[in-house]
């Protein structure tokens, strides 16, 4: 599945640690499984969000945090569960068998250092849309008890970890495959320049392949990189989204406007990404990156667990905006929106046609290697004004909770917590009869939680725009030095 047009030998080039080289990818390959598995515990329906010994550190005890956290009773391996490990298989087997049969456009990938370019086929948004179709039918025919959506809240915790451990073997089996990457060869795989360090630990997080190929018996050959970042993912976002609506409707009997915001909102975000998917072959994790734990945890358990936190909250705690909170939600997504696309849209038409009226007003630095980079309009108030966009439309995700935070009011028989886990019959062990969701004095402490995602999407942007400023530093040169004269401001004008 590609076409050649040399075997030119890829130069060996130097290049610097990121994430603070092996020490810091080493601490990052244990803290973010742990951030996952925190958020899970730490905020559950066993005793609420944040679980309320948290409130009380003076005399806070493990044990009574295991309680209050419905960590399971069979401690550790209580996280993983054989049948459910291979129910998650099943689904990414789903998605491959999809990829293969349903119909798809056949596209080209960039140039490659090498020579030469990869073929892709993309199908994702017909994929989404078959499994969905077969959701929206199971759920007319038993509503919010479809077993799909029971399923994801009764074994969260399980399909967690087992998309955790896809991410690990998935990084290790490329890892120990790139070693058998050869100069010249003719399926142009090649190591990704900033992926062969020597460092064991640090190529295994960043990635020493930069675009590994299987072939697969009666699928194809699957390019594992391109299958991860829009496929299992991504659709697993959106369906644990779905489970969440399901259960909110099935516990409270209605489906809450801020639940609906957030789903749309996110809904709206993934299907725009399928349906672009040829997109993604000039955006740097398929051009720059290899393909590493970094990326295969990145895709499969962060992006869909963590991007999610905000339901999963509102199916156990609801909150109704109302009119006027609605329109202010809508408000800053739409700000957010105005300011991406408009940025975007500009970059685009001028690349395009800059004779077009709507952009050939706009001033511009001649570089030397051909291109022109804007300096007013959008992209004349800061070098990654896109980005601000971005993350604007990151709060609508977040502010539908508000002021969060609740606690699980027990009354009756059965109240105790020992025995109720996320791994013990429900996402968190389920909330028997008799109890009472209120905010307390938890209110408050619970955006610690729901209001994370905005927190780790602006340390995200400012990452990915320090190495877009190094690569374009190294691409332009002393251009790029005139041009950060003329436009000092990197994501936020007059501020960053």
């Amino acid at each position: 599945m590609s076409t050649s047009k040399s075997n030119k030998a890829v130069p060996q080039t130097t290049h610097a640690y990121e994430f603070g080289g092996p020490l810091g990818t080493s601490a990052l390959t244990i803290l973010l499984p742990l951030v996952c598995y925190l958020t899970t515990f730490l905020c559950n329906d066993v005793s609420g969000c944040p679980v309320p010994s948290l409130l009380h550190p003076s005399t806070l005890s493990l044990e009574q945090l295991k309680r209050d956290a419905g960590w399971p009773s069979g401690g550790i391996l209580g996280l993983f569960n054989i049948p459910v490990a291979i129910s998650v298989l099943d689904y990414y087997a789903l998605s491959l068998v999809l990829q293969a049969l349903l119909p798809g456009e056949e596209v080209e990938g960039v140039e490659l250092r090498s020579g030469g370019r990869l073929k892709y086929k993309f199908n994702a948004f017909n994929s989404a849309l078959f499994v969905l179709s077969a959701a929206f039918v199971g759920t007319l025919v038993q509503g919010s008890d479809f077993f799909l959506w029971t399923y994801i809240w009764d074994n969260y915790t399980a399909i967690l970890t087992t998309n955790i451990v896809i991410a690990f073997v998935l990084a290790t089996f490329v890892y120990v495959r790139s070693f058998t990457v050869k100069r010249g060869n003719l399926e142009h795989r090649e190591l990704a320049a900033g992926g062969y360090s020597g460092n064991l630990v640090y190529d295994w997080f960043i990635g020493r392949e930069l675009n590994p190929r299987i072939e697969i018996p009666a699928i194809g050959t699957i390019d594992i990189k391109a299958f991860c970042e829009l496929r299992p993912g991504m659709l697993g976002w959106i369906l644990l989204d779905l489970a969440f609506v399901a259960h909110q409707y099935k516990v409270h009997g209605f489906v809450s406007d801020s639940m609906i915001l957030i789903t749309l909102f996110q809904s709206i975000y993934v299907f725009d990404a399928l349906w672009m998917e040829a997109a993604i072959l000039t955006t740097m994790d398929i051009t720059t990156d290899g393909f590493g734990f970094m990326l295969a945890f990145g895709d499969l358990a962060w992006l869909p667990f963590i991007y999610s936190l905000q339901a999963r909250y509102l199916a156990v705690y609801p909150v109704q905006l109302g009119f006027l909170g609605t329109l202010g939600v809508l408000a800053v997504q739409g700000f957010g929106y105005y300011v991406f696309r408009g940025a975007n849209n500009e970059k685009n038409r001028f690349r395009t046609n800059p004779d077009d009226p709507r952009v050939s007003h706009l001033q511009y630095i001649q570089t030397k290697t051909g291109s022109k980079l804007l300096t007013s309009g959008w992209w004349g108030t800061a070098r990654h004004i896109n980005y601000l966009g971005d993350w604007i439309m990151a709060w609508s995700y977040c502010l539908p909770t508000g002021i969060a935070g609740y606690l699980i009011q027990r009354s009756g028989p059965g109240s105790s917590f020992i025995g109720a886990s996320p791994t013990d019959g429900s996402i968190f062990g389920g909330a028997p009869v008799g109890t009472k969701v209120v905010q307390g004095e938890a209110r408050g402490w619970g955006m610690l939680i729901t209001y994370f995602y905005v927190i780790y999407f602006a340390v995200l942007l400012i990452h990915r725009e320090m190495r877009d400023e190094e690569k374009c530093m190294k691409k332009y040169g002393n251009d790029w030095e005139e041009y950060k004269k003329k436009v000092p401001w990197r994501i936020l004008p007059g501020i960053y």
